[in-house]
């Protein structure tokens, strides 16, 4: 199953590094606001080679990041991991399918035809009280 989702970059977190017994990483976080009326912001982590394509992108770009989810236990506690597999900087064309929600302006679905016919009838109130 692919996620994908598309939002604005909105602040890089520090880079952090160290070493394992497979050799050296790097990780680093980033906080992605969504196109949407009610905006929501992720916090998303790059490993390795994303790390170097996210120092390239300013805060205030459009991106499409493909990611994971995973969650996993420590002392009784849950922990969930968003992490960026593939980040792609996005440009006017790329955003078309999401234009309605850049300005926040939600896209709205076509209002229903009201049934006016009961206008022109006269309302019997029943209730006892």
């Amino acid at each position: 199953m692919a996620l994908e989702i598309i939002g604005k970059l909105i602040k890089t977190l520090p880079v952090q590094s160290g070493t394992n017994a497979r050799g050296t990483w790097s990780k680093q976080e980033f906080i992605l606001e969504t196109l949407e009326q009610y905006p929501r912001k992720i916090c998303i982590s790059a490993w390795g080679e994303r790390v170097n394509e996210l120092s390239a992108v300013p805060a205030g770009d459009v991106l499409k990041v493909s990611f994971s989810i995973e969650s996993r236990e420590y002392n009784e506690r849950w922990y969930t991991d968003v992490r960026a597999w593939r980040i792609e900087k996005q440009t006017t064309a790329g955003v078309a399918t999401s234009a309605a929600t850049t300005d926040n302006t939600p896209l709205q679905p076509p209002l229903p035809t009201e049934d006016t016919s009961f206008i022109n009838q006269q309302v019997v109130d029943d209730l006892p009280f």
